[in-house]
């Protein structure tokens, strides 16, 4: 049997890496000396979290195949771009948690489907 916080746990931890990497980027754009302080790359990552926290979401309320499909695809996108900006960036940890999202995502992949899972009452 299978609990709806369980079926959701991909998603949470996607959430949750997105989350870490928007404060990780907000300090390294925001604190003096951190090498990329006020940079527009820096914005663009801050920018980026926030759009990957948005899509893990939505991952939880999607219900059809196709949009969950699709929103997979996107995410799986911006974790890409989000940790090769974090390398150029030199944000040695704004990577660390794309590669925990991306985990997230393998997680909310393999999960059953909703119409798949066995219902007990």
């Amino acid at each position: 049997m299978s609990s709806p916080l369980s079926s959701k746990s991909g998603a949470i931890v996607l959430l949750i890496a997105s989350l870490a990497g928007l404060a990780i980027a907000l300090y390294a754009y925001f604190t003096p000396l951190t090498g990329v302080t006020g940079t527009l790359g820096a914005l663009v990552a801050i920018v980026a979290c926030c759009v990957l926290a948005v899509m893990a979401l939505l991952l939880m309320k999607v219900k059809t195949r196709g949009a969950s499909l699709t929103l997979r695809g996107l995410i799986l996108l911006g974790l890409a771009g989000t940790f090769f900006a974090a390398m150029l960036l030199h944000q040695w940890w704004i990577g660390v948690a794309m590669v925990l999202g991306l985990i997230g995502l393998i997680v909310d992949m393999v999960r059953p489907a909703p119409h798949a899972r066995l219902t007990h009452n």
